[in-house]
């Protein structure tokens, strides 16, 4: 425990999210004792007076920018045009703002989905500019990786320090389990605790099969954002991964087996694959705060597959 944290007034945007509410949990067992946690209901961040009063109740030391606008592949084809404009205009005009006001400290929480369609594996923090990312989840991409030029350019200009982190796919429980928008693990998980439950014979998976994907457990990646709010001060973008990359078949097989699904899964292959793949290099986090992954994979499988079902 440092007075790092007790000595602080933090704001923590999407704090009532998936990941959030782990990082604010993780924020006052650290000692911090003004979290401010700023609900869509009261504050539409996408609208610059509504950042503005914001910042005005809230009076942080550091933000901790985690708010998002996202999903997954379906939802990212539907809604690229608000995908792109949502999270551009969150975090741009937050960081503008938070610099006004003197703000010592901004996270800045980027995605994976900022790495070029064939980007090197594992994807190395180097490599983010090397080409285009994949257009399924390109405009969000996008939109999330301007925060990295912007916190380059405004540490470059006028000193302001903040610094951006790259997490990988999340899972855990608590997470979002709406089909409509929902990622590739409790996709999966609902799909086949529902499908076992009715007696279905069968259920269908998006694309081949052959993708593979990087997940990082919610527990790790607060513990990672925490420790780089402390302990990292510089613009150069830091991976946030667990370095265990699985494909899309195992994992859907890995789940059905867990859950006890003995139906077939059957891929339909007009849906699109996304990436190709996806694994992080994931040395720069741990050379610059120390950080790495804990929770193995199997063991967070379970605890997500356990918390859905007494949850839903």
């Amino acid at each position: 425990m440092t007075n790092f944290w007790s000595e602080r007034r933090f704001c923590v945007t999407g704090g009532a999210g998936f990941l959030g509410k782990v990082v604010v949990r993780k924020l006052q067992e650290r000692g911090a004792k003004e979290v401010f946690v700023p609900t869509i209901d009261r504050y539409d961040l996408v609208d610059r007076e509504s950042i503005c009063q914001m910042l005005d109740d809230a009076r942080p030391d550091v933000i901790i920018h985690l708010a998002a606008h996202v999903g997954g592949i379906g939802a990212n084809r539907e809604h690229p045009a608000e995908f792109f404009y949502d999270n551009l205009m969150m975090g741009v005009q937050l960081m503008h703002e938070a610099w006004k006001r003197g703000v010592e400290k901004f996270v800045a929480i980027g995605t994976v989905c900022a790495y070029p369609k064939f980007t090197p594996v594992p994807f190395s923090e180097d490599d983010l500019w090397i080409g285009y990312p994949e257009e399924t989840n390109a405009p969000y991409g996008l939109a999330k990786k301007m925060l990295l030029v912007q916190s380059q350019a405004y540490r470059q200009q006028y000193g302001f320090n903040s610094i951006f982190l790259l997490p990988v796919n999340l899972y855990g429980p608590g997470d979002n389990f709406n089909p409509a928008s929902s990622h590739v693990i409790p996709a999966l998980i609902r799909k086949c605790v529902e499908a076992q439950a009715a007696g279905t014979k069968e259920i269908v998976v998006w694309g081949d099969g052959s993708p593979t994907r990087e997940f990082l457990f919610v527990e790790d990646a607060a513990e990672g954002i925490l420790m780089a709010t402390e302990k990292y001060n510089e613009s150069d973008p830091v991976n946030l991964g667990s370095g265990y990359e699985i494909s899309i078949k195992d994992l859907a097989e890995m789940i059905a087996a867990k859950v006890g699904f003995e139906g077939q899964l059957v891929w339909d292959t007009t849906k699109p694959n996304g990436q190709p793949r996806r694994a992080l290099n994931t040395s720069r986090a741990w050379e610059r705060f120390g950080f790495r992954a804990k929770v193995d994979f199997d063991e967070g499988l379970q605890k997500t597959i356990a918390w859905y079902r007494e949850n839903h």
